[in-house]
């Protein structure tokens, strides 16, 4: 009974608005009624609604620590006008009576609401609210003022949380993830005449004058309510049936009736594998559009995209409609439970793809191009692309399990992988069940939860009902855990007419997995093996096969694919192939890729021309190597890197992965001279639990070896040297406070030593910035009196023998190059007649913004050579910061030398910073996705 009253009544909230727009204030004057109707089956002496308005009211809203953690810059130097925010003027209930209400600590968007008595379940009350929106710049989020002067609202009202066992009333995160339920609205909105509203409620117009017009919108059974408010209205409709879909969404200029087929084709297809869609409208919007793309080459500039405008506009629709579709009648927790719609998303556009593009491949028009048709990344399918999404988080060691809440997750998770993995793993298990269970299923869970109540354990039972094998492999390992899926095929035997398989689990789960028989290119055999652990021998009969592959339909996403197949008559399991420049990897071929190389990474060598063979695909692969010979057209001379490495996983946090890598290279270091090094590295990495956190620790042990050309100009004892090298790296860091620590120690034949090095850059809420950085470092022995100071500390430019800095002239003491600066060791910026601390070094940098990405910097410090007193040292002056940490100008003031300014050859005084690695650059735009 109780359940029955609980499903009947859950959309029996009644919410009425009146809404007055002011364009000048970018505000909305709103006095709103709830009839909140108790359907919980608990008395509830305090109610719950979420006011996301108000998530915008500062930079200390989990939102905006969220657009701190995703290095978003714009919301933290908004200025308070550009800011959004709720003003609570009262909140009375029926009889009049003003009621208490409080917003928890850390969570102002959020309004806990204390009625006058307890309401028992199954009864009603109702809430009058007055409050003003402050409605925030479009520039956030896309939603909120934009520039001409139309209002995309978003959050704009104050809606009651849903009570499911306690209340899921959480935070704004920028996630598009709000939790309600559906409800009944009628909204008397008022606006200037010259704009037109667009929502996914009927409307019609109560009142209208030369200024002003009343517009009364409604509807039932709807989750949230989005308005689009604009002069110049840009959405069109199109009618199937009964549904309306308005968009603004356009690809180039496709004409009315292609629109229409497009939308219909879509529809169509979604009520035969839902259901029909109980309500009357779909909104479309640009804006979500956007927000939620199809990822992958699509997302390409319009000139680039190698796909026709119709099937571009029809993709994307479809992924839209599709997540309109069931975000508007299924009523699950979208932070917790995102898996089940995500996978039925992901699952439904696989299947639209292979039931009305089954040859489209994944570069589009560019799979037929001279030279681009041999890349095989021009062989894959369309839907190949959610395989790849989800495997290029796998690689690197950061994926999250399905059911992770999902503010919890990465960024790139929650937008690309963990959708996809959801889809792929509804394919894998289809592939699994061997008949159509999964279409079945979705078909009935969107049947019996529409528009009602329900949770992933909802979607289990539908599922595990229908199913005839056992499928809790799926809920325990594949949706519970991330263990990653990789099977590979150690040994055949032939034992009379049949074959003796040994198969191995490298993963942690029970999965299971399909064994294939192939007979030149057609499969002639197909197995399922179910889950097991470490290794397991089956038994098939021998039908004559050739090779024998572990998934060969390609239908487990597996981690890695390229150990599942065994040529049951050759040598080699997989042929040899080369390929020219970086290519998607092809699991059933051995790859080596080549690439011509040129290069400037130092004015001895000059620019480089070369190639580069190696094995590493667009993803990351657990091994590597790398080749790298080189001709320096200064230096005349053959030089260049030999490389490979590996990284092996232990566990998800803490101590999570040990990474080792030995690396050979030969370059020059001066006029005519080169060094040759060799170094192995070892690498402990450890993890924080959770990996939204930027808390990384490293523990690193390598042996670097140095042999050198001698220089008649500076004889030193030891051109050739080995150092044993240990460090201890800490770093925890976001957009407005970045921490680092380094704890390093160095033990030669001739010397040993240890530093240490903290580094602290404040933002603050005015946006003044400050960095402060320590260094200190002692020779705890040193007989290297001899070398000319070469393994002594730097105080404004270290000699860097063990070669760890991108250096353009390192041997240089005057001329451009010889001003580049780096910050290393001491981090000084002016060049003192001391340089150099053969006993110990203590030195602090300061920086302070003053306006935008100009800095005051200074630097002081003690430096103790053998046989002196310690001496203190300082300079100052002003650091242009055109690119922070990449692009930086020093310009000097005063030091220990005097007012620099005033002194001869200023120019040779001015120091820079550049880093010229694209793999650094990257760093720049990657930290916002992982």
């Amino acid at each position: 009974m109780l359940f029955l009253i609980c499903q009947s009544g859950f959309t029996q909230h009644e919410i009425s608005i009146d809404a007055i727009l002011d364009v000048n204030k970018n505000s909305l004057k709103i006095t709103q009624s709830i009839r909140y109707k108790n359907t919980t089956g608990q008395t509830l002496d305090t109610l719950h609604f979420l006011d996301w308005a108000n998530s915008f009211s500062s930079n200390t809203t989990p939102l905006g620590l969220r657009f701190n953690e995703d290095y978003r810059r714009d919301f933290h130097y908004a200025k308070n006008a550009e800011r959004g925010a709720t003003h609570v003027k009262s909140i009375v209930a029926e009889s009049g009576e003003n009621l208490n209400w409080t917003r928890p600590p850390g969570a102002p968007d959020i309004l806990k609401i204390i009625p006058e008595k307890p309401l028992i379940s199954g009864e009603s009350l109702t809430l009058k609210l007055k409050y003003t929106v402050q409605i925030p710049s479009s520039k956030f989020t896309k939603y909120g003022y934009t520039k001409d002067g139309a209002f995309n609202l978003e959050y704009w009202y104050i809606a009651p949380a849903v009570y499911v066992d306690h209340w899921e009333s959480y935070s704004n995160r920028d996630l598009q993830d709000i939790f309600l339920s559906p409800s009944n609205y009628s909204i008397n909105l008022t606006l200037p005449v010259e704009y037109s509203v667009t929502s996914i409620l009927e409307q019609r117009i109560v009142e209208k004058d030369s200024q002003l017009q009343k517009l009364h919108l409604w509807g039932k059974n709807q989750k949230e309510v989005k308005l689009y408010l604009d002069k110049i209205n840009n959405f069109y409709t199109i009618e199937v049936d009964s549904i309306k879909v308005r968009s603004d969404v356009r690809v180039g200029k496709l004409d009315d009736l292609v629109l229409r087929s497009k939308v219909d084709s879509i529809l169509n297809f979604l009520e035969y594998r839902l259901g029909k869609y109980p309500l009357n409208t779909l909104l479309i919007s640009n804006i979500e559009s956007n927000k939620n793309p199809l990822y992958g080459l699509n997302q390409l500039p319009n000139f680039l995209r190698p796909f026709p405008n119709d099937f571009q506009y029809e993709i994307q629709m479809l992924k839209s409609i599709t997540d309109a579709y069931l975000e508007n009648t299924l009523a699950l927790n979208p932070r917790n439970e995102k898996w089940v719609s995500d996978g039925i998303l992901v699952y439904l556009m696989m299947e639209y793809m292979n039931t009305n593009y089954p040859d489209m491949k994944l570069g589009g028009n560019l799979a037929n191009f001279f030279g681009l048709r041999w890349f095989h990344g021009a062989d894959l399918y369309f839907n190949e692309q959610y395989y790849l999404g989800y495997k290029n988080m796998a690689r690197n060691l950061i994926d999250q399990s399905l059911n992770t809440q999902r503010d919890s997750l990465l960024k790139f998770n929650y937008n690309i992988a963990n959708p996809y993995k959801s889809g792929l793993g509804l394919k894998y298990l289809e592939g699994y069940l061997e008949d159509t269970t999964v279409q079945k299923s979705i078909r009935q869970f969107y049947d019996d939860y529409v528009l009602q109540p329900c949770t992933s354990e909802d979607f289990r039972t539908v599922l595990e009902s229908n199913s005839k094998k056992d499928i809790t492999w799926f809920f325990t390992d594949f949706v519970g855990e991330n263990d990653k899926i990789d099977f590979k095929i150690m040994r055949v035997k032939e034992d009379g007419d049949s074959l003796q398989i040994t198969l191995k689990n490298k993963g942690k789960n029970l999965m299971p997995v399909s064994i294939h028989g192939l007979k030149g290119d057609s499969i002639i055999s197909k197995y399922w093996v179910d889950g097991f652990n470490v290794k397991k021998t089956v038994s098939i009969p021998n039908k004559g096969e050739e090779r024998l592959v572990v998934d060969y339909e390609k239908q487990i996403p597996e981690v890695k694919r390229n150990n599942n197949y065994r040529n049951l008559n050759g040598i080699l399991n997989k042929p040899v192939q080369f390929r020219f420049i970086k290519d998607i990897e092809d699991p059933s071929r051995s790859q080596v890729f080549f690439m011509p190389v040129l290069e400037f990474n130092n004015i001895y060598d000059g620019v480089t021309l070369g190639g580069k063979f190696y094995n590493k695909t667009v993803l990351r692969r657990p091994f590597i190597y790398k080749i790298t010979p080189t001709y320096g057209f200064k230096s005349k001379t053959l030089i260049g890197s030999l490389g490979f490495g590996g990284t092996y996983q232990f566990k998800d946090s803490g101590l999570y992965s040990l990474s080792a890598s030995f690396n050979m290279n030969k370059s020059s270091y001066a006029d005519k001279l080169f060094y040759r090094s060799v170094t192995p590295n070892v690498r402990l990495n450890f993890r924080n639990k959770d990996l939204r956190s930027n808390e990384h620790q490293y523990i690193s042990l390598r042996s670097v070896n140095i042999s050198r050309d001698k220089s008649p100009d500076i004889p030193l004892e030891t051109p050739n040297y080995s150092i044993l090298n240990a460090r201890y790296t800490y770093s925890n860091s976001n957009f407005e406070n970045i921490f680092r620590f380094y704890v390093d120690g160095e033990l030669a034949n001739n010397f040993s030593k240890v530093s240490t090095t903290v580094k602290y850059r404040k933002l603050f809420v005015n946006n003044r910035q400050i960095d402060l950085r320590l260094f200190a470092g002692t020779f705890l022995k040193n007989n290297t009196q001899a070398d000319n100071g070469f393994f002594d500390f730097g105080l404004d430019r270290p000699t860097d023998y063990l070669f760890n800095y991108g250096y353009l002239g390192r041997s240089e003491s005057e001329g451009l190059v010889s001003q580049q600066y780096l910050t290393a060791e001491g981090g000084f910026k002016s060049i003192l007649g001391t340089r150099f601390a053969n006993q110990w070094i203590t030195t602090i940098n300061a920086e302070a913004s003053i306006w935008n990405w100009v800095f005051a910097y200074s630097d002081a410090g003690y430096i103790k050579n053998k046989g002196s007193s310690p001496q203190f040292v300082w300079d100052s002056g002003i650091k242009l910061s055109l690119v922070t940490d990449y692009f930086e100008l020093y310009f000097p003031v005063a030091s220990t030398n005097g007012f620099e300014m005033g002194q001869n050859n200023y120019g040779e005084k001015i120091r820079f910073k550049v880093t010229l690695s694209p793999k650094t650059l990257l760093g720049l735009f990657t930290r916002r996705w992982y």
